[in-house]
């Protein structure tokens, strides 16, 4: 981490924010804004005194983290998007809007995924049998019925996150 020199500060070279501030304007608590640079999805520069400081930039970062928690996206799916932006540097316009067209397909994906569970889940809840060998929901499809019995949804999800959209959307 460099060292940021409390004199910029003054100028008005940069705008920077402290832990308590960021955590304030971001509506999230200090910990949380520690456990974010931990993973490396924000940075920031120390005084000389060794306090943190955020560029205002970071405001950008965390609402988005914030956004993609409340909608189950994880915080490595986050880093993941993450990764097209700059190092340590304010993103552009165009770096925000690089890394909005590379998120977007995984969105896309995870839409279809949500709406299909939406689709099964109308046809299950209420009926309470929770069968192992017959409930779209704990075994979709049988798919792996003959193996084993339990639930294998996870893996039904991961094969449809490996296919193509458009055989997707072709099967609703």
């Amino acid at each position: 981490m460099e060292v940021h020199n409390e004199k910029e500060n003054e100028k008005g070279l940069h705008h920077w924010l402290t832990i308590g501030e960021l955590a304030q304007r971001s509506d999230v608590s200090v910990p949380a804004i520690r456990f974010y640079e931990e993973k490396e999805l924000i940075w920031s520069t120390r005084t000389q005194g060794n306090q943190r400081r955020y560029q205002r930039a970071m405001l950008r970062r965390v609402a988005i983290i914030k956004i993609a928690q409340q909608v189950g996206i994880s915080l490595q799916q986050v880093k993941d998007a993450f990764q097209v932006l700059p190092k340590h540097q304010v993103a552009s316009k165009a770096d925000w809007q690089n890394m909005s067209q590379t998120w977007q397909a995984q969105l896309d994906q995870q839409i279809i995924n949500l709406l299909k569970l939406r689709q099964q889940l109308d046809k299950c809840i209420g009926c309470g049998c929770l069968s192992l060998q017959q409930c779209p929901l704990r075994n979709p499809d049988d798919q792996m019925g003959q193996e084993s019995a339990g639930a294998h949804f996870q893996d039904v999800l991961m094969n449809l996150l490996n296919s193509p959209i458009d055989e997707q959307l072709d099967e609703r």
